[in-house]
């Protein structure tokens, strides 16, 4: 369910919004009845590091050595 507070509503009683918007609820700010502002829940992600092991294609050997077109478009040579 979506509930609408007014700003002044929302600035006096942010405390128990953010209450509500953590137990799940979908909360919109209004400012003279249009809305502006939505108070979700915030939604965690994991991050798992090494998961796409492998999978870039590069040459770790080479890395860091300069590319010939990347440096020319710098120069302004293309």
């Amino acid at each position: 369910m979506v509930h609408t507070v007014n700003v002044h509503e929302a600035k006096s009683t942010l405390s128990k919004l953010l209450e509500r918007v953590a137990a799940g609820e979908h909360i919109v700010i209004a400012r003279a009845g249009t809305p502006v502002a939505d108070l979700v829940p915030h939604r965690r992600v994991d991050v798992v590091f090494g998961t796409a092991a492998g999978e870039l294609g590069y040459d770790s050997d080479t890395f860091d050595e300069p590319d010939a077109e990347v440096a020319d478009l710098f120069e302004g040579r293309r």
